[in-house]
């Protein structure tokens, strides 16, 4: 089989505010987080329009970049050991992408203020989707 390396370039479509200012002072997990906890999430102006509607939503999948991220190994110590990396959490992947699922507290112009995120500030939002429990919950 003959395989390409082919380039991916994603563009931010905004940027979370959170009470984290580095990767130590996040929660491992978003649940994890303490109650109370909020952040935002800023959608850039130009992607703003794409928030109509999102109102009716109670949870949303947030997916990010984890820019903070130096380096990949595939291999990580984690709470069982020795795991290869596509198994754990790991911020330390080949293309670092978080997701959390989040709760919508409001929602004012272009920013989405949610609970419990584990993303560092400034962290670069790249999509939002909407979370159904009986569609992305386990059958």
């Amino acid at each position: 089989m003959n395989v390409k390396s082919n380039s991916i370039e994603y563009i931010p479509i905004g940027v979370i505010h959170s009470p984290y200012m580095s990767e130590g002072d996040a929660p491992r997990q978003s649940f994890l987080a303490e109650d109370g906890e909020s952040a935002v999430i800023e959608i850039f102006k130009k992607f703003c329009d794409g928030l109509k509607d999102l109102d009716k939503i109670n949870h949303i999948v947030v997916v990010y970049h984890l820019h903070l991220s130096d380096g990949y190994s595939l291999k990580t110590i984690g709470n069982n050991g020795l795991r290869g990396v596509f198994a754990t959490r790991s911020p330390r992947r080949p293309n670092p992408i978080g997701i959390s699922v989040v709760k919508i507290l409001s929602i004012d112009g272009c920013f989405i203020t949610i609970d419990k995120i584990d993303a560092v500030d400034g962290t670069p939002v790249l999509d939002i989707k909407p979370f159904y429990e009986e569609i992305d919950g386990v059958r």
